[in-house]
């Protein structure tokens, strides 16, 4: 299928080892991870379309230790450059650029070769292109990639999927790569087909449920508490002391403590300056549709999607604002909370917590119905794990979560972990207390509410569902169980009514 490799290029440095891994999309993410596996000292060559990120990777390589980076302008010289099997990794945006990366190496790789995807891709396009790399007889994997540009270079957490020779065969290189915690590398072979995209997927919808319920903390502590932008930063750099120390709270303990200095401006912190208006680039709102296709609440997940969108509708909500305040909506808090400061943010932080819990349960309970479906065996306590370090969603309580699953890998819900458990009805007074507060005092706290109806939901042994049901057998004839015999039942309900009144 090819002829011998060429001559490396003039431009890249003299290496004493022909590259086992070459890497295609050299935007910042490409060029931190490529320049992150140089570093551990495995030579790699890169490739773009842009001959300019070439260029700026290469120097990069160079200013930053003259790391064993090739730079190659055209696909064929890239591809021959690597020895055999040869791996290729793909960092281009999801969708038709993958398609079309791929159709422009493939015509020089041969059978036993590997393409590695490590975007945001939607897990179905990765089985579909798995399909098609066999027919060429390539293989395949899907690697999730977390950590951002900082976890790129640094070290990330990585979820691959697909095919497992694939994996092995540059299984020492992600091991490496991969950020290291206590418990090892921060990467495992998640499990064939799209499971790698999946899993991926699913860490950026918790990672959205955290990032809400972040955001309503410091909504209340600044609104109901007056909180000042410096004291919510000890406030959350505080908490990262303890049970939530996590890279997403400490972060916002920085974000608060940077001033705007932009020119012109008048000043303050610089997140005051910044629109409340958020982005997203789609996993999200592909974690709540596999929710609903699966039948798994996820509430909080869902809640925090809404607020995306909703955030997206400022003229509708600067204008809705006028309007109810002509009404006679008061337009700050609709009633004034006293409380000590200490004591707000003690509960505060005991509910998010508590709303943090049950928004990584729905995410592993839509893990586990989806490993399910697809018979992936996916391993909880072990994508917990490699969840520990390099990712945005790192925490100190996944440990937890990777020890709950330890003990029990059929543990229906993480509530209902003795561990866990103990701690829901430790805080529940504090989170009610919270979620009551911003209530009466007309502050939306749609991640906090919604897992708190999400747990009270969980742990009742009785819900009103029962009306529903016989709703539904009266319009519809959909019938309905006992709780006092075996069968299906239908009642003419209308009839038999109309008979008694």
């Amino acid at each position: 299928m090819t002829s011998p490799a060429p001559a490396p290029p003039a431009s890249a440095p003299a290496q004493s080892l022909q590259p086992r891994i070459g890497l295609a999309g050299l935007a910042t993410m490409g060029q931190n991870l490529a320049l992150n596996i140089a570093e551990k000292g495995f030579p790699i060559s890169v490739y773009n379309r842009t001959a300019a990120k070439v260029d700026s990777t290469l120097s990069r390589a160079a200013a930053e230790g003259g790391l064993p980076v090739l730079g190659h302008r055209d696909p064929r010289d890239f591809v021959l450059s690597l020895a055999r099997p040869r791996t290729v990794v793909l960092l281009v945006q999801a969708g038709r650029a993958v398609d079309a990366t791929i159709d422009a190496l493939a015509p020089y790789l041969d059978a036993g070769d590997a393409i590695v995807d490590g975007g945001n891709e939607w897990y179905q396009n990765t089985e579909r292109r798995i399909d098609d790399a066999a027919s060429r007889g390539l293989l395949y994997l899907g690697m999730g990639v977390s950590g951002g540009e900082e976890g790129a270079r640094n070290g990330p957490s990585l979820m691959p999927g697909g095919d497992l020779q694939a994996y092995n065969n540059i299984k020492d290189i992600l091991e490496k790569a991969a950020a290291q915690t206590e418990d090892g590398p921060c990467v495992t072979f998640v499990g064939p087909g799209g499971a790698g995209n999946f899993v991926k997927m699913v860490h950026n919808g918790i990672e959205y449920g955290d990032m809400q319920l972040i955001a309503e903390a410091y909504d209340v502590l600044h609104r109901v508490g007056g909180l000042s932008n410096a004291e919510i930063a000890d406030v959350f750099a505080e908490w990262n002391k303890g049970e939530l120390e996590s890279f997403l709270v400490e972060i916002t303990a920085d974000i608060f403590t940077v001033l705007d200095d932009a020119e012109g401006s008048s000043g303050g912190a610089l997140v005051d300056k910044i629109l409340d208006k958020t982005g997203m680039k789609g996993t999200g709102k592909w974690t709540v549709q596999q929710a609903a296709e699966l039948a798994v609440a996820a509430p909080t997940i869902a809640a925090s999607l809404d607020g995306r969108y909703l955030s997206g509708l400022k003229d509708e909500r600067v204008a809705a604002s006028t309007v109810l305040e002509q009404e006679g909506m008061p337009a700050g808090l609709l009633e004034k909370i006293n409380v000590d400061k200490k004591v707000l943010v003690d509960r505060v932080r005991q509910a998010l917590y508590a709303s943090k819990v049950c928004s990584y349960a729905q995410g592993m309970n839509l893990l586990r119905a989806k490993s399910v479906e697809k018979g992936w065996n996916l391993n909880l306590a072990d994508l917990s794990r490699i969840w520990k370090g390099g990712c945005i969603i790192r925490a100190r309580f996944l440990d937890r979560i990777k020890k709950a699953y330890d003990r029990n890998p059929e543990l229906a819900n993480l509530i209902v972990d003795r561990e866990f458990a103990r701690e829901m009805v430790q805080r529940q007074g504090a989170w009610r207390w919270v979620v009551a507060r911003a209530v009466e005092a007309g502050i939306s706290t749609p991640g906090m509410s919604a897992s708190l109806s999400y747990f009270d939901t969980y742990r009742c042994n009785r819900l009103p569902a029962n009306l529903i049901q016989a709703q539904r057998d009266l319009f519809g004839a959909h019938t309905y169980e006992r709780i006092d015999r075996p069968g299906s039942f239908h009642t003419e309900w209308t009839k038999l009514a109309r008979k008694s009144n």
